[in-house]
């Protein structure tokens, strides 16, 4: 297994955020979380990210203990994630974004490398290099913030809510992208308030309910399950 995560407990102050909780994430895999706001979705891959400190539990990355690690040695083995929101730098060009993303890397033939790929993945952002990021449209914030993520060469990708905020149009292209970054090679780990598209794309998903996982089976199982369905899908209502 790529990433292993075993009994994790996450609290905010006195508030138990995350209660326990085990999953994985296997080479090559796209693996979704979907529940309702306040699950404990995003709580969940800033811990992975090390944006936030588990009290207990254990994080696995390709066998190596990642519980005490810090965020920046966190991006350098190879997990990154593209948080919720985008949170671009609006006042940097598009390849000064890009170039951030590449912050812990040191090989500069590999970053060229990497830049040629997500230009070839995101055509518009090639035709926006001198563009600052805050005058993208939401949909183009979106692919540089994916993209910028890229540039760190993740083994594995988190992100967090890719769909927010965008039209029905813009969120194919999206999940469209997010299945080519996996057939190239990337596992992912998703968070996604649209759990038809994620379940439509996950291998395997998991159902997060105030901290607890209630839930977990393959993507297609999981759309065909009538408790999804009525919770999260709007079907059977």
């Amino acid at each position: 297994m790529l990433l292993e995560v075993n009994d994790l407990n996450v609290y905010y102050g006195a508030i138990h955020a995350l209660q326990g909780i085990t999953f994985g994430v296997g080479e090559g895999e796209i693996v979704c979380l979907i529940g309702a706001n306040g699950a404990g979705k995003s709580t969940t891959l800033n811990t992975l990210s090390g944006l936030l400190q588990s009290r207990s539990g254990s994080v696995h990355f390709r066998g190596a203990d990642l519980s005490l690690a810090t965020a920046e040695e966190i991006v350098g083995r190879g997990i990154v994630q593209v948080p919720e929101g985008r949170k671009i730098f609006g006042t940097l060009t598009v390849m000064e974004n890009l170039e951030m993303g590449a912050f812990t890397r040191t090989d500069k033939e590999e970053i060229e490398a990497s830049l040629a790929r997500v230009f070839k993945s995101f055509p518009r952002l090639n035709d926006r290099q001198k563009q600052l990021g805050g005058t993208l449209s939401g949909g183009e914030q979106q692919m540089l913030a994916i993209a910028r993520g890229l540039m760190g060469k993740p083994g594995l990708l988190l992100l967090d809510e890719p769909s927010m905020g965008l039209s029905p149009i813009l969120v194919e292209e999206i999940f469209a992208i997010v299945q080519e970054i996996n057939r190239s090679g990337t596992s992912i780990l998703l968070v996604e308030q649209n759990a038809q598209m994620a379940l439509s794309v996950a291998n395997r998903g998991y159902v997060l309910e105030t901290g607890r996982i209630v839930l977990e089976g393959s993507g297609d199982e999981l759309l065909q399950n009538p408790e999804v369905a009525r919770a999260y899908l709007g079907i059977g209502e």
